[in-house]
């Protein structure tokens, strides 16, 4: 247990270092595609340990943000592959993945609000449900991919880095707020761990707005020059 535990903080730890290293560096550039591949590998690490770790503890709502992380990070990482059929055959398990996991995480959120309860084993309800709505929105999304046969242009890169970013929000929650108890009572401050907590969101929404207008901008240059 001890030994999965140091990994699984040592997991979060990289992947946080090595997220905003990806998130601040170049896209596209070196820096970002070793950066990115680090976290995915970290994020990966970190949750099966955490996954384990939940259910040694019979913890079982904190295994379900382990598993959705590595379901976001494994498609995040698909999206900027070719679309091979290996890769469908990994689509379509992971869009059963994200359902069963929306399914799982939403019933467990409206159980609570039927019992009166608040919270199960520190996970709140409003987490639950959150994570049960990303899950099925991404879940439909792996479901038009697959239809589609692919993805290209802005659409991708959208896809890639939401995904990315909410599983870096997963850890930086983890780390900052989960296990707020464990950091030194000096810098302990609340305002702060939830800035830092929150701060992948702010980043996605701040990366997604700028794929948007370049895309629209595209869209603009392409019909005058026509």
């Amino acid at each position: 247990m001890r030994m999965t535990i140091l990994l699984h903080i040592l997991g979060d730890t990289l992947g946080l270092i090595a997220g905003a290293v990806a998130l601040s560096a170049t896209k596209g550039a070196w820096l970002h595609r070793l950066s990115g591949r680090l976290f995915v590998y970290a994020m990966v690490a970190m949750a099966i340990t955490g996954v384990m770790i939940s259910v040694l503890r019979s913890i079982e709502t904190n295994a379900l943000g382990g598993l959705l992380a590595i379901y976001l990070v494994t498609t995040s990482l698909s999206t900027v592959r070719p679309f091979t059929v290996r890769w469908r055959w990994l689509d379509l398990v992971a869009m059963l993945w994200a359902f069963a996991l929306g399914a799982t995480s939403t019933t467990i959120g409206f159980e609570l609000l039927l019992s009166g309860e608040s919270s199960r084993h520190g996970v709140p309800i409003p987490i639950l449900l959150l994570f049960g709505a990303v899950a099925f929105s991404a879940g439909i999304s792996d479901v038009k991919l697959m239809r589609a046969g692919g993805m290209e242009g802005a659409r991708r890169i959208a896809r890639h880095l939401w995904r990315m970013c909410f599983a870096f929000f997963i850890a930086t929650g983890s780390f900052f707020l989960g296990q707020a108890d464990e950091i030194p009572e000096p810098l302990r401050i609340t305002p702060v761990l939830v800035i830092l907590a929150l701060s992948p969101l702010v980043l996605m929404w701040y990366w997604l707005r700028r794929v948007r207008i370049q895309k629209t901008f595209q869209g603009i240059v392409g019909a005058k020059s026509h």
